[in-house]
């Protein structure tokens, strides 16, 4: 049995060949072909409700392809994405994006305040409501009293914690994140970290987390997925037995983390290859 087919998930006859009871969210063997070219091939996976899947992998193994394929942004050539056992067809509102790009992600003419408040506008919430869900939701990023400033006041820190604002103003039951704190220095991106671990501890949403970090995939995820480039496809899953809380050096300093860091990156030295 090769690494790829060992992932695959076992079918269950009262639901959608390939996906089990747990599953909120199902690549039921999707491939990607764009331009002529195969960018994933046979994708089986699934993500049960409430986990928080990593995915690392070299340059070119699709990555970002998948996660905007859970989004609605992009069609599977061949096979089906599902979400609670529906095929994914167009982007849901309980759905919320985070791109690395903050600063073309944020709009610069509106205020904090406003770019949260955008998120509430799509879903029809009434403009009597919104002062105050705007000002919960800053005060849980950690943006308490910025709200009439413009983006390009704020730092890249602060510009990532109003696009968390952002997201989470659409009560999304998933958070898609792009390598969101990959242009940040060390100390900001592990605040965010933790800022997003609270976050996912108290709203019980499904995170799937992009990233080229080993130690960041390590230390959010509940699991880390591994793909294979030309053409991208799933080639490891690494379940992540860290207790939670974790903390950012007692975690990282346990065997279980260092072990898993080391499996990591034999991986992606093999995939590099």
């Amino acid at each position: 049995m090769t690494a790829e087919t060992a992932v695959k998930t076992q079918t269950n006859a009262n639901l959608p060949a390939g996906q089990s009871a747990e599953a909120l969210i199902a690549f039921h063997n999707v491939s990607l072909t764009l331009g002529g070219n195969e960018i994933l091939h046979d994708i089986s996976l699934e993500i049960a409700r409430g986990e928080f899947v990593c995915v690392v992998g070299p340059s070119g193994c699709g990555k970002t392809t998948t996660l905007r394929l859970i989004a609605g942004l992009l069609h599977p050539s061949a096979g089906r994405v599902t979400f609670q056992g529906k095929t994914v067809s167009q982007p849901r509102q309980d759905v919320a994006i985070m791109f690395q790009d903050y600063g073309k992600a944020l709009l610069p003419w509106r205020t904090v305040a406003g770019n949260v408040s955008l998120a509430m506008e799509s879903l029809g919430v009434p403009k009597a409501e919104r002062p105050d869900r705007i000002h919960e939701l800053l005060v849980k990023v950690g943006l308490k009293g910025q709200d009439k400033r413009f983006p390009n006041q704020l730092s890249g820190g602060m510009q990532q914690r109003l696009q968390i604002a952002r997201c989470l103003a659409q009560n999304p039951s998933v958070l898609l994140m792009d390598e969101p704190f990959g242009a940040l220095d060390a100390m900001t991106r592990q605040a965010l970290q933790d800022e997003v671990l609270s976050i996912v501890a108290s709203t019980g949403a499904t995170v799937f987390f992009v990233t080229h970090d080993l130690e960041e995939a390590v230390y959010l995820g509940d699991r880390v997925i591994g793909l294979l480039p030309h053409p991208g496809r799933v080639a490891k899953s690494v379940p992540v037995n860290l207790p939670r809380p974790r903390d950012q050096l007692s975690s990282r300093e346990t065997p279980e983390f260092l072990h898993l860091r080391r499996e990591l990156f034999d991986f992606i030295k093999v995939a590099e290859a």
